[in-house]
């Protein structure tokens, strides 16, 4: 088993993008409160991803969302989109005050991510078609001889889509290695346990059988993120899967792990106090 290169990074940049990882939680939770409604739980997992990939990894530039040879982004299981609207905005793609009108009528930061968001590669609301329009990018730009990359996020239970199979056979095939994917394995899903649903396992057998090169890590441990982002770079004719056991909910103690906290109702107003004190305190940490 791959585990990842969790050598040596310094402390200053561990702790910024732990920091990063922190804001985009509190965010998030203030944006489901603000907006109404959300998903909490799978935005809170994919915090410390996101934070790595933003604010450390990314080759982009704010002021030209468009310009051609940059990395790109897709958040395949796009209702986790209230991480990606925190990082675009703590990245500078736009002002993170508009953050307060998320699901908001007239607002372009709607449920599911769309291409009206500066930042946004792609749409992703149904389930299974982001990390196909991924791996289009990483082909296009393959054929095109750009330095660009191309980075995915997909939910574990969205594997549970077939179109999901579809294009991990795909990028195999095509043998993309200027694509990384990263397998949110929170292990929990709108309805319950992903393994009481519909069983993955084993997961890295079948990732590896459909050629890709497969590393196994703790979503939650930034060195650990970090090292697998140096090493998928450096792999050669082969497309890249990141499995990071993560924990839904992470950082708010009554949504660790609790299904409800998928897609539900906003969070009172004592629970919002509670998730903000704990989230602060989670960056004072660090």
């Amino acid at each position: 088993m791959s585990t990842g290169n969790a050598g040596p990074y310094p402390g200053e940049l561990l702790g910024e993008l732990r920091s990063r990882a922190a804001e985009i939680r509190r965010r998030v939770v203030q944006m489901v409160y603000d907006g109404g409604s959300g998903h909490c739980g799978g935005s809170l997992s994919v915090a410390d991803i996101l934070a790595a990939l933003y604010f450390r990894e990314l080759r982009l530039d704010p002021d030209r969302p468009h310009w051609p040879e940059r990395d790109r982004f897709v958040l395949s299981k796009g209702h986790a989109c209230p991480a990606l609207y925190a990082a675009l905005a703590g990245r500078g793609f736009f002002d993170p005050a508009d953050l307060t009108r998320f699901r908001h009528l007239g607002s372009p930061l709607k449920g599911h991510p769309e291409r009206c968001v500066p930042g946004v590669e792609t749409v992703t609301g149904s389930l299974g078609q982001g990390i196909s329009a991924a791996l289009g990018m990483a082909l296009g730009l393959r054929r095109k001889g750009s330095p660009g990359r191309v980075y995915a996020v997909v939910g574990d239970g969205e594997m549970q889509e077939g179109q999901v199979w579809e294009a991990l056979m795909a990028a195999g095939h095509f043998r993309l290695d200027n694509f990384t994917c990263f397998v949110d394995r929170n292990r929990l899903q709108g309805d319950g346990r992903t393994e009481e649903i519909l069983d993955l396992e084993p997961l890295a057998e079948k990732l590896r059988a459909f050629r890709w090169h497969v590393q196994e890590i703790d979503g939650h441990d930034m060195a650990a993120i970090l090292g697998a982002i140096d090493a998928a770079k450096r792999v050669r004719g082969q497309p890249q899967i990141i499995v990071a056991n993560t924990v839904k909910g992470k950082g708010v103690s009554y949504m660790e792990s609790v299904p409800q906290w998928h897609g539900t109702a906003p969070p009172t107003d004592p629970e919002l106090a509670t998730a903000l004190a704990e989230l602060g305190a989670e960056e004072a940490a660090t």
